[in-house]
């Protein structure tokens, strides 16, 4: 763990000392598998606007934003009650999106893992019901928008039907009955095996693909290691 958060602290710039703090905050939170504080997880969502406007015009196509015939998918293992997950959906990722992804360079795939605790598995369930109506990823974001403590007890039907209809999903009747489909079981399954057999064991994890090429762990991506944003961008350019 203090190997991760040295890692994580490097990552930042000496001028973005508050960042640096968020980080290490948000390390010390997701590997103690527990809630500091509770907040968050409540059904009066924040942040909708900005997840608007960040995905304003960008296809999303089951779990993977930007332009399908990008030749480089950058592929994210990720746990939706992963606070380290939530710091890059926010601090790290809206530059990948707004840089190489708006630009049509290359397109993001999401695969929710477990990796926090059982109540993950719901709201993976809950994000890939919501792909099947085109909004995986505003659903994906408003949920870290308004992530709660890990294993705190937060992600409940309320909640999830809230991040729902707040990530503009057209037929909440419909999703309500996607979600709960067993097929996920197996979706979900499949993702932590290559998760697993990829080397890694922390979330967020990154990998990369070059056209149809085989999904290939970005150097020093490995274990619970962290990647910065240069690097994932680095990792980009050179599929593409």
């Amino acid at each position: 763990m203090r190997e991760r958060r040295q890692r994580l602290i490097k990552l930042v710039s000496a001028a973005a000392f508050l960042a640096i703090i968020a980080v290490v905050v948000a390390v010390i939170v997701s590997q103690s598998g527990s809630s500091s504080n509770g907040s968050g997880g409540g059904t009066d969502l924040s942040g909708v606007g900005k997840v608007n406007a960040e995905l304003k015009g960008l296809p999303q196509n089951g779990a993977v934003l930007g332009n399908p015939a990008a030749k480089a998918t950058l592929v994210e293992f990720g746990d939706l009650q992963c606070s380290t997950c939530q710091f890059y959906a926010e601090n790290v990722l809206p530059g990948i999106i707004s840089g190489p992804v708006r630009a049509g360079k290359a397109k993001i795939d999401f695969r929710p893992v477990e990796v926090i605790g059982p109540q993950s598995v719901p709201a993976a369930a809950a994000a890939e019901a919501a792909g099947q109506q085109g909004r995986f990823w505003s659903y994906i974001e408003v949920f870290y928008a308004n992530q709660g403590g890990e294993n705190s007890g937060y992600v409940t039907s309320d909640f999830l039907t809230a991040v729902a209809k707040a990530a503009g999903v057209p037929n909440i009747a419909k999703w309500n009955q996607d979600r709960k489909s067993p097929r996920w079981d197996k979706v979900i399954a499949d993702d932590i095996n290559q998760f697993r057999r990829l080397g890694f064991s922390g979330t967020p994890s990154f990998a990369i693909q070059s056209g149809s090429g085989p999904v290939k762990a970005i150097p020093g991506q490995a274990g619970t290691t962290v990647l910065s944003g240069g690097q994932l961008e680095a990792a980009i350019k050179q599929a593409g």
